[in-house]
């Protein structure tokens, strides 16, 4: 008797399962796009120098970061090939503007509103973005990261950061 294999798929009328189309598979679809995001990344870095691990340039922290993202797009990418997951539903372009709302508006603000009121922005409008928007998740989630990211960028690394600018 032949071994029966359990195949993913969608089913047709006939009862049969058929493979979804390697360019329909939402890992195929990620691993994709993570390789060609890290291609830009790593070819962008090229123009900077990398330095050494004990002297790093400038170019080094882009280039590996570059490196781990086309990695992780290959291993997406193998993990979509064999198990060809559909893509299910529509583009969601409403969340999608409002995240590169978001974070047009947080360069922007970066230096005329100061960091914490351009992370402010940041976090509510990218959490209006997602499917479940509860406004006291938002403000405790706000309140924590920008005390963080005062810690570690102003405090921590003594960037030049103005947390507040104040007008005049």
């Amino acid at each position: 008797m032949p071994r029966l294999r359990r195949v993913r798929g969608t089913v047709s009328r006939t009862g049969l399962v058929m493979r979804t189309p390697a360019l329909q598979s939402k890992d195929v679809l990620a691993g994709l796009l993570f390789l060609f995001v890290g291609g830009i990344a790593f070819y962008t870095a090229l123009d900077y120098s990398f330095g050494t691990v004990a002297r790093m340039g400038p170019g080094f922290f882009p280039r590996v970061l570059a490196v781990v993202l086309m990695l992780f797009g290959l291993v997406t990418l193998a993990r979509g090939l064999v198990s060809r997951d559909p893509v299910h539903g529509r583009w969601g372009w409403a969340p999608l503007a409002l995240l590169v709302v978001a974070i047009t508006a947080f360069g922007y603000l970066m230096e005329r509103a100061g960091m914490i009121p351009a992370l402010v922005v940041l976090f509510v409008t990218s959490a209006w973005a997602g499917h479940e928007f509860r406004m006291r998740e938002v403000v405790v989630l706000t309140a924590v990261m920008c005390l963080m990211a005062t810690a570690v960028f102003v405090w921590g690394l003594g960037l030049p950061y103005r947390l507040f600018v104040v007008p005049g």
